[in-house]
């Protein structure tokens, strides 16, 4: 019988679609894999912003996560939105009792709109307590910011601070350039395992369906994992990925403010 890449997502849901679980689905799904998901907070969110987040029980989130991977097992994990310390903690000491190298954290603290995701209180916890234990974390500018507590101001500065962020040489990182204004975005790959800084560049795309482009990187990077292809390679299918995401999803039209990638692009257009 064949087996299938399977992908487990612990992340909250998006109702709009275009991020959170559902955005982790669709872009394992193209991928090529088999997504599962825990769910750790139900998301009241659409283009335009955040109206409320409903945290589901931390002793629920831990049952789905076990419930999935007791029975099915996963080649690669993402991690999304982790709202708490206490939640934070849970889910490391959950999958510390599991052998996955392949875990890829997205450490989601704002959403595109602006709005916040995760408690102010929470951030340490994430920084040192459950970033150690991952093999790639995958932060955007600003969040990098916040986890170095130093602003990052052009992109020559990126490839110091991914280092920085490795835990001592511990975790790899993909440090993403969007948020700077240069036409040319070169995003920067640490790779930990080989101490090495890998370039990815892509030309800026002018679209504002730019919602769960995060979820939808990560899991990505995730999806490649699993597939077994070497860290440096995984990334770079991931970047490509998300680019003809981007480049697709900015000719269509869909809500008020800020609309999703295409992640099927590969398939229909």
């Amino acid at each position: 019988m064949k087996q299938y890449k399977r992908v487990l997502t612990i992340a909250g849901s998006d109702p709009s679609g275009g991020a959170g679980v559902q955005a982790d689905l669709k872009t394992m799904s193209a991928c090529g894999c088999y997504g599962m998901s825990a769910i750790t907070a139900v998301v009241d969110e659409n283009t335009v912003g955040v109206t409320a987040v409903h945290p589901i029980p931390v002793s629920f989130v831990r049952g789905q996560i076990i419930s999935v991977l007791d029975d099915i097992g996963a080649d690669a994990i993402k991690i999304g939105m982790l709202h708490s310390s206490e939640l934070i903690r849970s889910v490391r000491e959950t999958l510390s009792t599991y052998s996955i190298r392949n875990i890829v954290l997205d450490p989601v603290m704002v959403a595109t709109s602006g709005d916040s995701l995760l408690q102010e209180e929470a951030i340490s916890t994430l920084k040192n307590e459950l970033i150690p234990l991952v093999r790639v974390i995958t932060p955007n500018i600003p969040e990098a910011e916040i986890l170095l507590g130093r602003k990052i101001t052009c992109q020559e500065e990126l490839p110091e601070a991914a280092r920085a962020l490795s835990c001592n040489g511990k975790v790899s990182v993909l440090l993403k350039a969007g948020h700077l204004t240069d036409d040319l975005l070169i995003d920067i790959f640490y790779n930990a395992e080989k101490d090495e800084v890998m370039k990815l560049s892509s030309k800026r795309i002018e679209t504002r369906n730019t919602h769960g482009t995060g979820c939808t990187l990560s899991s990505a990077v995730a999806s490649f994992l699993a597939h077994q292809l070497p860290l440096n390679d995984a990334v770079k299918c991931a970047k490509e990925y998300i680019t003809k995401a981007i480049e697709s999803g900015a000719t269509y039209e869909i809500g008020k403010g800020h609309g999703p990638v295409h992640h099927f692009h590969t398939f229909w257009d």
